[in-house]
């Protein structure tokens, strides 16, 4: 019981409540309480349970996670529901770098750095050696990377584009239609619109913006890590817009090239036909 002791004072000094909050929201006397954070006293399954109603988290995980040694970003994911224990996705753990504050880093895969970042990415001395940096614009409470993405299979969003994602530990709550940054054994870092098949089929399906490209499914089982897209940064301008007017003209005039296309492929095909001298 030492872990669930120091997790229940860990918690109510985090959430900045006293014992007499905390003991007066899950009507028991002050006295209990302290005994379960000193160790005095053990709780029995009713205890457990309230706890775990009141600080939103897994009796498992008040019993097993050291919650003080979790990261904040970790942290943060459990107090928004994301607790792997109540949600049965698969714990995934995550190398990472921290600054001297201890503040999570936003680590950078580029396009030289991706091809060992398929077999890297769990390990924390390579995580180590990427080059790191903070954007103030982006919460503490959340864990980020980006990665160079390459070719044109994601356009508007150019060849070298820098992609910033947001690490996603549940799956499950992949949103159909949305950009996210995919690491798979197969094919490595992919940057695409996913759409959640995971409780139905097992598998990912990828789509690219530009349509020259097919989508094709990725077993979940070679899917290693999911980041959400946040944003981009590009040298490169964007190709600008086209007024509808000026698109509809454009669209007219190339249907009237194709309509004298095909007549003079009339033309000529007529002109070529066999002669015949008996008739």
């Amino acid at each position: 019981m030492n872990i669930f002791a120091s997790n229940i004072k860990f918690m109510r000094k985090r959430r900045r409540r006293t014992q007499d909050d905390v003991a007066s929201a899950l009507d028991m006397k002050r006295s209990t309480l302290s005994g379960y954070e000193n160790q005095v006293a053990q709780p029995g399954i009713e205890a457990l349970l309230q706890f775990s109603k009141y600080y939103g988290i897994s009796v498992d995980t008040l019993l097993k996670v050291d919650l003080s040694k979790l990261r904040e970003s970790e942290l943060s994911q459990l107090e928004r529901g994301y607790d792997v224990y109540i949600t049965g996705s698969k714990i995934r753990v995550l190398a990472t770098t921290v600054d001297s504050s201890n503040n999570e880093n936003v680590e950078l895969v580029n396009q030289t750095a991706s091809a060992g970042y398929r077999t890297g990415f769990s390990d924390p001395e390579y995580i180590k050696v990427l080059p790191a940096f903070n954007l103030p614009f982006l919460s503490k409470e959340k864990k980020y990377r980006t990665f160079q993405i390459k070719g044109d299979s994601m356009l508007p969003i150019p060849d070298g584009s820098w992609v910033t994602g947001e690490f996603v530990q549940n799956w499950n709550l992949i949103r159909d239609g949305q950009p996210y940054i995919v690491l798979t054994l197969n094919d490595g870092i992919v940057f695409k619109v996913v759409y959640n098949l995971i409780k139905t089929e097992s598998r990912l399906w990828l789509h690219s913006l530009n349509q020259m490209y097919d989508p094709y499914y990725v077993d979940v089982n070679d899917v290693k890590e999911v980041w959400k897209f946040v944003h981009y940064i590009s040298s490169a301008m964007p190709e600008p817009n086209l007024p509808k007017e000026e698109l509809a003209s454009t669209v007219a005039a190339l249907k009237k090239d194709v309509e004298k296309l095909k007549k003079q492929i009339a033309t000529s095909t007529v002109l070529k036909l066999p002669f015949d001298e008996n008739k």
